[in-house]
């Protein structure tokens, strides 16, 4: 039923010419993850060059950068997380959405959170997290990452929590005890035992550093 109702999603973001970012695209990208098993929804902010090649989300460097951190949480990419984008067209030069492409992306968004029902929403980096949430100016990522929120949807609540966007923590390597990378595994831990408590993870994982 679920997979049935979002391709009827899917047809009509394929045919949206909603904002400028259509002319643009070379593929929709709509989401990766099985809805039937998934748990949790992930939001990121665009699709990038290879996203918007293969019409996947999270497959550049970025993505395989937040493959191994979820593996490593114990979060199966392929049964427990259903990845979205706030857009689903790449912004020319990876650029930042505008607040009339988010708007004009709004209600594929939405119809996929309703659709799914997750136990929980993670918010992955800056523009996700203001797509459901207004920030002051002293709001900043390392602010609020890591604390379980409340987040409306289409009039449902759900449980959210706020994580650094991968792209991030490619640009910073350290594992030191405050650092982002470490942060990220304590932030996707929490989220694992708080959603997925029954799943054992493996003694014998092995982070690799991108």
């Amino acid at each position: 039923m679920k997979k049935s109702c979002l391709e009827i999603v899917r047809q009509k973001c394929e045919s949206c010419q909603g904002c400028a970012l259509a002319k643009y695209r070379n593929n929709v990208v709509f989401a990766d993850g099985n809805p039937s098993t998934a748990r949790i929804v992930l939001i990121g902010e665009a699709p990038g060059e290879m996203e918007d090649e293969c019409g996947r989300p999270f497959v550049g460097r970025a993505g395989q950068l937040l493959d191994e951190f979820l593996a490593d949480a114990g979060i199966s990419r392929e049964e427990d997380v259903y990845m979205i984008n706030t857009v689903k067209c790449r912004p020319p030069e990876n650029r930042v959405p505008t607040d009339e492409e988010k708007s004009a992306c709004h209600k594929f968004l939405v119809a996929q959170i309703d659709i799914i029902k997750p136990d929980a929403i993670i918010l992955c980096g800056a523009t996700a997290l203001k797509s459901f949430v207004e920030l002051d100016k002293k709001q900043t990522i390392s602010k609020v990452r890591g604390k379980w929120m409340t987040v409306s949807v289409d009039g449902v609540e759900y449980k959210a929590m706020t994580i650094f966007h991968p792209s991030y923590l490619l640009r910073n390597h350290s594992m030191e005890e405050g650092s982002p990378r470490r942060l990220m595994q304590q932030d996707l831990a929490e989220i694992k035992n708080t959603i997925l408590p029954d799943k054992v993870v493996s003694d014998d994982r092995e982070l690799v550093l991108l």
